[in-house]
């Protein structure tokens, strides 16, 4: 009996479906992170993580033919030796101490534009921290204007030797935000 023995069917046949979860998980041995749907993304987990328990057992163990048998079977359920060899060198390393739950999921907002399908975005969960995009400070004619008024009320001739730095400082921040300006407009 197959009694509550699920399998995610995604609508296609057995061969089908074979070949996409070995390409899905390819994708995302190479790449990190994948947009798929969120049914092929919940399809996918199950299959990514007993690729990575093979490459885990494969690290832990010191008989050469075990290691090879493990990674003979990862082949057959991945289908790519070059992400397969990815993965039992270089990803092994990262989920060694973490015991399952190897993959994250986030659901999208906002559906397929053709089908309207849920999308997600699946990823391991100990993938390298994102960078930070750097807020820009622009600042404006008005402010630099100000701080040349400020700077040449100084009485001391040491103190409009400072102002006159600050000024052409001043000047090139003015230069400098022109020329970034135009650049924000084209990425828009």
């Amino acid at each position: 009996m197959r009694h509550r023995k699920h399998n995610h069917l995604l609508g296609v046949k057995t061969a089908h479906r074979a070949s996409l979860l070995a390409n899905l998980s390819c994708a995302l041995i190479e790449n990190g992170r994948i947009k798929t749907t969120l049914a092929k993304a919940k399809a996918l987990r199950p299959t990514i993580e007993k690729a990575i328990t093979l490459a885990k057992k494969a690290h832990a163990s010191d008989d050469a033919a075990r290691k090879v048998h493990l990674r003979r079977l990862a082949i057959a359920r991945i289908r790519n030796k070059k992400a397969v060899k990815k993965l039992f060198d270089e990803l092994v390393e990262q989920f060694v101490d973490r015991n399952g739950g190897y993959t994250r999921i986030y659901k999208l907002a906002l559906p397929r534009l053709g089908d309207a399908a849920d999308m997600a975005i699946i990823e391991f969960v100990d993938d390298a921290p994102k960078k930070k995009a750097k807020k820009k400070k622009k600042r404006t004619a008005k402010k630099v204007a100000v701080e040349k008024k400020d700077d040449s009320r100084g009485d001391d001739s040491e103190a409009s030797e400072p102002s006159g730095e600050s000024s052409r400082e001043s000047e090139e921040v003015v230069e400098e935000s022109s020329e970034s300006e135009p650049e924000a407009k084209t990425e828009e």
